[in-house]
C-alpha cells in the first residue's frame, strides 16, 4: 500500500491538535487526581479517583501543568466557601498536590480545645455517629470515633478521631489576608494547616480547584488494578461517580 506523502504530518498535527486540547482542558475546566493517602478517610479513601473543576475559584499560574510563571496572581477569582475540599499547591514547595477541607477563612482565628474545634470562638457541633469503627492511617488500622461536624454556614460532613484523641489542644492559629486554613477529615492521621512548617496557611494563589465528584474507585491493598482477575473484590462500584461532600 502507497502511503500519502502527507500521511505521517498529518498525523503529527493530529497529535499536536489533541495534545493542545487536552491542555485546555486540563488547565481551565477538569483534571482528575488520584487519592495517596488515608488523611482524607472517611470522605475520600486510598484509591478514589477523582475529578476537580479548576475554574471554580478562578485561575493562576497553579492551573496550568508544571505552574509556568505566566500569571502573578489569581484571576476571575470566586472565593471559596467554608467546607470546600480543595486541591491545592503545598506552600512548602509550590508543587506538590494536597487535598483536604477548607476550614478557616481570612481573618479567621481557629483552636483546638480538649480537642474540639472552635472557629472564631465558637465550638463547632459535633454529633457522634459511631463509637467503634475502624479506618487506615498509612498502612495500619486505627480505632476512631466518627463524627457528623456542622460548619457555621451550615455544612455538614464526616470526620473520624482517635479514641484517645492525640490531638487535643493548639495555639490559637490566626488565618492571614488572602490565605486559608485546611483540615484533613481523617483528624489525627492528617498532615494539614496545623503544621506550619510543612503546610500552615495557603494562599489563595495555591488553590488548584475543587473536588466535584468520584469517577473510579478501587482497592490497591487487594489488588493492582492491572490484576483484572481481582477487580470483582478491588473496585469500589459503590464509590463511582459518587458527588464528594
Amino acid at each position: 500500500m502507497k502511503l500519502n506523502k502527507n500521511f505521517f504530518s498529518e498525523n503529527i498535527k493530529t497529535f499536536f491538535y489533541a495534545l493542545v486540547i487536552a491542555v485546555i482542558i486540563r488547565s481551565l475546566l477538569v483534571q482528575p487526581f488520584y487519592i495517596p493517602s488515608s488523611s482524607m478517610e472517611p470522605t475520600l479513601l486510598v484509591g478514589d479517583r477523582l475529578f476537580v473543576t479548576k475554574f471554580t475559584y478562578g485561575y493562576s499560574k497553579h492551573s496550568f501543568p508544571f505552574s509556568p510563571p505566566i500569571l502573578n496572581k489569581r484571576i476571575m477569582f470566586s472565593s471559596p466557601e467554608r467546607g470546600d475540599v480543595i486541591v491545592f499547591k503545598t506552600p512548602a514547595d509550590n508543587r506538590t498536590d494536597y487535598i483536604k477541607r477548607l476550614i478557616g477563612l481570612p481573618g479567621d482565628k481557629i483552636q483546638f480545645i480538649d480537642s474540639n474545634l472552635f472557629i472564631n470562638s465558637s465550638e463547632i457541633l459535633k454529633s457522634k455517629i459511631l463509637i467503634k469503627d475502624k479506618i487506615y492511617c498509612g498502612n495500619k488500622t486505627i480505632d476512631v470515633f466518627k463524627f457528623e461536624e456542622k460548619l457555621p454556614n451550615g455544612k455538614k460532613f464526616h470526620t473520624v478521631y482517635l479514641k484517645n484523641y492525640t490531638y487535643q489542644n493548639s495555639d490559637i492559629f490566626t488565618v492571614p489576608k488572602n490565605h486559608y486554613f485546611f483540615l484533613g477529615d481523617n483528624r489525627d492521621c492528617s498532615k494539614d494547616s496545623r503544621y506550619l512548617t510543612s503546610v500552615g496557611y495557603v494562599h489563595e494563589d495555591n488553590l488548584v480547584g475543587k473536588a466535584q465528584f468520584i469517577f473510579f474507585s478501587s482497592d490497591k491493598r487487594i489488588a493492582s488494578i492491572f490484576a483484572f482477575w481481582k477487580w470483582h473484590k478491588s473496585i469500589r462500584l459503590n464509590r463511582t461517580f459518587n458527588k464528594i461532600n
